[in-house]
């Protein structure tokens, strides 16, 4: 029988791992303005798009004593974006919200003096200017991957945040799912269940049509001086920004650094020595970036080389996104889809091993799938391995996935704890997916330099 278990998410909040590393402030060190409770954060939202959109709905579920309070909103398409967005959060007024509009960043931060912190759910190419002139108001930022298309500006986010002594935490949810913190604490480190993890393999496969480029709804078309003024050439290319060169970085980084981020994290912060990748431009012809990429990664770990494999695909979502952690004893698979989890135990190892984690709860074991065979002396073809044993992980995660991302963003403002993705690791996973583009480009073989990696 399976024996799932609700784990409550500040459980892990309070574990060292789960806490993550970054700057820790000082309680309440935070404006406290007239009128302004102890804990209250007040917050600007800086795009107001269908992610940005995902993040604010996500607080609102916190509820009105979280102390989160949004003052202003802030998106070029009024029409659209900017106007559905500020009329939520003016119909959340009563819980202390507010939906200022504007569509000049720059007239917001003027303008709002009372702010804590920033949400930047902005195309890439405006994160580093947007984040920046943030942190130079004397705020903390949130902000969504991937920090940028370039190595550059994502460095000067770090910089620019450590000048102002301000949070920077980039949007990596995974890094503060409860799911894959047991999955790290409990079943990698504490049970070592896989004993040493040997091959990764990850995907995001997405169908067709989820793929398709987006048209604006007629009578909301952005003027054309709007567009190029904010560095687009066409309401198309505006709303399929992920697409284009300088703008997005494609879907291999858009998709593949939430999964990429991972397998460094249950590597024990390793990162990639060399990578090489195929991709190309073979199915969405009228676009730029690749449709279609698989990348190999090489680390080396304490314990020996891990080759970690990630593939995306655009026209076909055969098992959707997942990762699979392989160890020489067992196997790992975890996806933030639909609390999808199981573990498998490889066949020559005793059941013997797992049974006191079964006991303890820390994992769960599938019986129908361990049930003798009615001739047990029945020999194994020799070129089969025989079926492992499948255990599940008792873990629930009910909440929005950002929402315990953005919770240890606000509990670190508040000195309560560490930063679960500060820009320093954001930075790190965008060095690694970005050189995937830069492999497939040279088609070679591309190997890290280590100061690439850091700052």
């Amino acid at each position: 029988m399976e024996n799932k278990v609700k784990i409550d998410r500040r459980d892990f909040m309070r574990s060292s791992a789960a806490a993550g590393a970054g700057l820790v402030l000082a309680p309440n060190a935070f404006s406290q303005k007239a009128g302004k409770k102890k804990d209250d954060i007040h917050v600007a939202l800086i795009g107001a798009g269908a992610e940005g959109d995902a993040l604010m709905s996500a607080i609102l579920k916190l509820g009105g004593k979280s102390g989160i309070k949004f003052r202003a909103v802030c998106d070029i398409w009024e029409k659209k974006n900017l106007r559905r967005i500020s009329r939520t959060l003016n119909a959340y007024k009563r819980y202390g919200h507010k939906g200022t509009a504007y569509t000049d960043y720059k007239e917001l931060l003027a303008n709002e003096t009372d702010l804590d912190a920033a949400i930047i759910a902005t195309p890439d190419f405006w994160h580093a200017e947007h984040t920046i002139a943030c942190f130079e108001k004397g705020l903390h930022v949130y902000c969504e991957k991937e920090m940028s298309t370039s190595l550059e500006k994502a460095k000067e986010m770090v910089l620019a945040g450590r000048k102002a002594g301000k949070l920077l935490q980039i949007g990596h949810q995974r890094r503060s799912n409860p799911r894959y913190i047991y999955c790290y604490e409990k079943i990698i480190k504490e049970a070592g269940l896989l004993n040493r993890i040997t091959n990764i393999w990850g995907q995001w496969h997405r169908s067709r049509q989820a793929c398709v480029d987006k048209v604006a709804p007629k009578g909301t078309e952005l003027p054309q001086e709007v567009l190029e003024k904010y560095g687009y050439n066409s309401m198309n290319q505006f709303m399929n920004w992920r697409w284009y060169k300088g703008l997005g970085s494609g879907p291999l980084v858009d998709l593949g650094s939430h999964q990429i981020d991972i397998y460094s994290w249950f590597l024990d912060g390793a990162l990639p020595t060399a990578v090489m990748a195929s991709g190309g431009v073979d199915y969405w012809t009228n676009h730029e970036w690749y449709d279609n990429v698989l990348a190999i990664f090489e680390f080396d770990t304490p314990k020996g080389k891990v080759r970690a494999s990630y593939e995306t695909l655009t026209t076909n979502s055969s098992n959707g996104y997942y990762e699979l952690f392989m160890g020489d004893e067992g196997t790992m698979l975890i996806s933030e889809a639909s609390g999808r989890g199981e573990l498998y135990r490889e066949n020559w190892v005793p059941e013997e091993k797992w049974d006191p984690w079964v006991q303890k709860g820390i994992i769960g074991l599938d019986q129908a799938k361990v049930v003798a065979t009615e001739n047990e002396s029945e020999a194994v073809d020799v070129r089969e391995s025989p079926k492992p044993a499948l255990y599940t992980m008792p873990v629930t995660m009910e909440d929005p996935f950002h929402q315990p991302h953005l919770l240890n963003f606000f509990n670190a403002i508040r000195g309560k704890e560490k930063l679960n993705c500060p820009g320093e690791i954001g930075y790190e996973t965008a060095a690694m997916v970005l050189k995937v583009n830069e492999a497939v480009e040279k088609g070679c073989r591309i190997e890290f330099d280590k100061d690439e990696l850091h700052i």
